[in-house]
């Protein structure tokens, strides 16, 4: 085999073009834009651990500083605690001394049990010598006895009346009670009342049943009559009555509920006890419908019949 000898020359550019092609490479890797978005997110990285690192030291520095100033608070109430159980010592062994004792080991705190440890005070058990009389929760509303004192019964002046819109047997009433705006009242008195004995009259209406919707009317109170199955009379105050003048009865003392809760049904087993007696008083188990000073409400001709 021959070996092929090249010109010096030749050799000479070679090496020339090696290195200029090595240079231009460098360059074009200087201006590589994926290369330094590469070396960008690498130094991101490194921003963020440092980040984290920062925070993770702050939450500790946090930690320290509020543990801190829960033991200075813990420590505060304790020293009131302890303070007020001295006082309370003082009181137990002047109580031994009036009685001709002394005061018992029981009564001895160990001080130890309330320095606080990790945040956490661990409070004695104290004895007591005298038992506290329990009281006896007072009775409901809903517990209270039923009887008639439980209704909130009062004077009223009808000052207006018309049909309802949409219940032909309806009269739908504003009723001042005494109170800052009249009450809208439903009545089913339409067979019974003409319109026109509807207007402008005083009547005897109970106010604390629980507002009801009659035919798309809220109705806030109820007119009081004497009742037959053939004939209604609104019951009529006497005379001097004037709007919100409470009804009252004799042996029935009492303040009336706020409102009558339909589950308990107060209304119901009061009412069959409302009675006209043979002069036409509206009476409850005889005891008149009485405004105080004034008389006795009354239906105009019906004795003997339920009221409601």
């Amino acid at each position: 085999m021959f070996a092929c000898v090249w010109p010096a020359s030749v050799v000479y550019i070679c090496i020339f073009c090696v290195r200029f092609l090595a240079r231009t490479l460098v360059r074009m890797s200087g201006h590589n834009p994926l290369l330094r978005l590469e070396q960008r997110a690498a130094e991101a990285d490194q921003i963020i651990e440092y980040l984290k690192q920062q925070v993770q030291l702050l939450k500790e520095k946090a930690m320290v500083q509020a543990s801190a100033r829960e033991e200075k608070k813990l420590m505060v109430e304790n020293a009131k605690l302890k303070n007020e159980i001295e006082e309370l010592k003082k009181q137990l062994l002047e109580k031994e001394k009036k009685r001709g004792g002394m005061c018992t080991s029981k009564y001895v705190t160990n001080w130890a049990l309330f320095e606080p440890a990790c945040c956490v005070t661990v409070f004695p058990d104290f004895a007591v010598t005298e038992k506290a009389e329990k009281k006896q929760p007072a009775p409901s509303q809903d517990e209270a006895k039923v009887d008639v004192s439980r209704l909130d019964l009062r004077i009223g002046l009808i000052i207006s009346a018309e049909k309802h819109p949409d219940a032909d047997s309806l009269y739908v009433e504003q009723v001042d009670v005494g109170e800052a705006c009249p009450r809208t009242v439903v009545s089913g008195l339409v067979k019974h009342i003409p319109l026109d004995k509807m207007q402008n009259r005083m009547a005897v209406l109970l106010c604390n049943l629980k507002p009801a919707k009659m035919r798309g009317v809220v109705s806030q109170a109820m007119v009081m009559c004497a009742s037959s199955p053939d004939k209604v009379e609104i019951l009529d105050p006497p005379s001097g009555a004037v709007p919100g003048d409470r009804v009252t009865f004799q042996g029935f003392p009492g303040e009336p509920d706020k409102e009558l809760n339909p589950k308990k049904k107060v209304w119901e087993q009061v009412q069959p006890d409302l009675l006209t007696d043979a002069q036409c008083v509206a009476t409850y188990k005889g005891a008149a419908f009485e405004v105080a000073g004034k008389g006795v409400c009354k239906a105009q001709t019906m004795s003997n019949s339920g009221i409601k």
